[in-house]
């Protein structure tokens, strides 16, 4: 029999001790002996606590060996640069990475630096981030890019508690930035980091303790590029439906194998109709701004929205576009709007912080790029 070895991990919360309590020889297939550890120990599952200190070593350098060859190519991992990996983070959140792509290197043209985003009027910060949608980020990032020129002398924070102090910046997006920017040994959690944990325990972990967890599971030594391993295998190996585990490099310590994952019920999705005038004057198309105290993108720029009962010429063109769980079916006219709006000539518009359906009715007519 394997020789057993009990550690004593000296944590101020008991409650916590108990689930944590003891590194036990993995070899021997001996599971946790504390009552608690049940919660995610059923049979020969082992959470990282119950794993002998070699084959945890062998799981992170599994996990960093993979993602040292396979990671994708994304551009804000071309360099560890606080500023990148910030203006990164906020941007991915609640978008997916395919979107983000086509704005971030663009976005980093514009505002190059803390200075440049600091110094510039919001108007010009929300037509950069025009298309990722949730506009709040974007308004935050800026309110954030000032309070760090101003009042922090241009020196970024460098633990994750100093990057929660920052507005917009909650519990994952400062564990990212202070892992990868400043290798704080702190683990991050998002829906991806869940499923593999939840897997690979074969039991599900949530809350406080699913942060724990993680925090095991972390590779001291590479923090960052361990977190974004953990990612990345979630997002492209241990996908939710049909996970690729062949290739997984974690298949020998994983307990379940892609079952057990627990399905989130998708929200109905649910269709509507809509109208907009798009009305040229020589080289200026009407346009109207919402209102600064409108809860949704307020002072944006947006075509004028008529009804879709009174439309008498046939539309221009139609397409869809999709909000959240809304699909929408917008048809675009050729008609005078009851409200009074702004004739913007058509050189300012890619200067303006337009809505995104607004960008895609004006790039599908061909007016702006």
């Amino acid at each position: 029999m394997g020789q057993l070895r009990i550690v004593v991990l000296l944590i101020p919360n008991i409650q916590q001790a108990r689930w944590l309590t003891a590194y036990a020889g993995a070899r021997a297939g001996i599971a946790c002996p504390t009552s608690a550890s049940r919660t995610y120990n059923q049979g020969n599952r082992m959470s990282p606590s119950c794993q002998s200190k070699a084959r945890l070593h062998d799981l992170r350098s599994r996990l960093l060996g993979w993602y040292d060859q396979h990671r994708r190519p994304l551009p804000w991992r071309q360099n560890c640069d606080p500023y990148r990996v910030w203006v990164s983070e906020i941007m991915l959140q609640q978008t997916r990475v395919a979107a983000v792509r086509l704005r971030y290197e663009a976005f980093l043209k514009q505002f190059p630096c803390l200075r440049a985003l600091a110094g510039a009027s919001e108007a010009s910060v929300l037509a950069a981030w025009s298309g990722l949608g949730y506009y709040r980020r974007a308004r935050n990032l800026h309110a954030a890019a000032k309070l760090v020129l101003h009042q922090r002398q241009g020196k970024f924070p460098q633990g994750s508690d100093e990057w929660r102090e920052l507005p917009g910046i909650g519990r994952y997006t400062a564990a990212a930035i202070a892992s990868i920017a400043f290798q704080e040994p702190i683990a991050v959690v998002d829906g991806n980091v869940e499923r593999v944990l939840a897997r690979l325990l074969a039991d599900s972990v949530r809350g406080e303790k699913l942060w724990q967890v993680a925090q095991e599971f972390l590779d001291p030594k590479r923090p960052g590029d361990f977190n974004q391993g953990l990612m990345e295998l979630g997002a492209t190996i241990c996908l939710p439906i049909e996970p690729r585990c062949p290739e997984c490099p974690l298949r020998r310590f994983c307990h379940s194998r892609g079952t057990r994952q627990r399905t989130k019920r998708s929200l109905p999705r649910s269709r509507r109709e809509i109208a907009y005038s798009l009305v040229r004057k020589g080289n200026a198309i009407l346009l109207l701004q919402r209102a600064k105290t409108e809860s949704l993108m307020p002072g944006m720029w947006e075509l004028p929205e008529v009804s879709v009962e009174e439309m008498g010429a046939p539309p221009l063109f139609t397409l869809a576009h999709a909000i959240t769980v809304t699909d929408f079916k917008v048809r675009v006219v050729e008609s005078t709007p009851a409200r009074a709006g702004t004739w913007i000539r058509v050189g300012r518009l890619t200067g303006l912080p337009l809505t995104g359906l607004t960008k895609k009715i004006l790039r599908r007519a061909q007016i702006i790029d």
